[in-house]
């Protein structure tokens, strides 16, 4: 399925339990696929129109009114919507979801839909929460989370198309805030990610295990906060560390990475992978993921060349 179908679905199971939720986009409901909300709860589910400013800080009114907003906007278009972010939603710490559809690369749309911003601009905002999912049954539970687990404003970035799992309706969790999670053991080089892209780090991880090379591959789950714990482990154990996001590298994730590895005064040698300084045209995902250097043959590559010379 695709991750926004999932999300619909979702958003109506949670719906079921609690009337305090509500459904918020800025003219996109079918393509996040808040019209199954629409559908189900008409009263309980707004479409403000191309104004995603007013998205934000109507589903900030509502959560301060004791309702539980989830407002979906696609990432590029949070851009507009950034002030509002900061002084009314993260400022007053209001309790609402704020679910970014189109997360990272989002192919033939180019330059203009791109999703790849957001980890670098929402990661300096206080009191925010950022995450992202592996797969379909994390995004079921992050958005338990977001309602249930906290009374804070929790963002959740997932991208475009289809996710992993044939059976994805699990029965979602509560996650802990801030904990990442070892998904294969190693010794050689660690591999650091985010959101769904660690599928093809697993698969790099994979590849380089039948080559001999052991590679741990840690997903962090959380941009903010970081498992500064884990991270800790991460640092005093290895001297290669790969990070990996669907997203900027200058300020992002692997940034972010780089600030702990720094302030803590561990040394190890550090690649950043992800979208390059520059605006990335139109193509399918798998040929922008190439041209950006980001696909699983280019990691391999680069692993092999950082462990033929250290």
């Amino acid at each position: 399925p695709k991750f926004q179908d999932v999300f619909g679905h979702t958003l109506v199971e949670l719906a079921e339990r609690d009337e305090r939720i509500v459904g918020v986009t800025p003219a996109m409901p079918t393509g996040c696929s808040m019209n199954f909300l629409m559908k189900k709860y008409p009263h309980r589910a707004y479409d403000v129109g191309i104004a995603e400013g007013h998205a934000v800080t109507f589903s900030a009114g509502l959560a301060k009114e004791g309702l539980i907003p989830f407002c979906n906007i696609y990432s590029s278009f949070l851009q507009r919507g950034y002030d509002q972010v900061i002084h009314d939603v993260a400022l007053s710490r209001v309790h609402m979801v704020l679910c970014l559809d189109r997360a990272g690369l989002v192919g033939e749309d180019g330059a203009t839909h791109h999703g790849v911003y957001d980890m670098a601009f929402l990661r300096c905002v206080p009191d925010l929460i950022v995450a992202s999912p592996l797969n379909e049954h994390e995004l079921r539970n992050m958005m338990l989370t977001g309602y249930k687990g906290i009374n804070a404003p929790m963002v959740i970035r997932y991208p475009r198309g289809k996710g992993v799992l044939t059976d994805w309706r699990n029965t979602p969790r509560i996650i802990e805030i801030g904990k990442g999670r070892c998904l294969t053991e190693g010794e050689s080089v660690a591999f650091l990610s985010i959101g769904p892209i660690g599928n093809i780090v697993q698969t790099v991880v994979s590849r380089l295990a039948e080559k001999g090379v052991s590679a741990a591959h840690y997903d962090m789950v959380f941009l903010k906060p970081l498992d500064e714990e884990l991270l800790h482990c991460i640092g005093k154990k290895y001297d290669t560390i790969i990070t990996v996001e669907d997203g900027c590298r200058k300020g992002g994730f692997g940034s972010a990475v780089v600030e702990f590895m720094a302030d803590n005064d561990y040394r190890p040698r550090i690649r950043r992978v992800g979208v390059p300084d520059r605006f990335v045209e139109q193509g399918s995902v798998p040929e922008q993921y190439t041209d950006c250097g980001m696909d699983a043959d280019s990691l391999f590559r680069l692993t092999e060349e950082l462990l033929l010379h250290p």
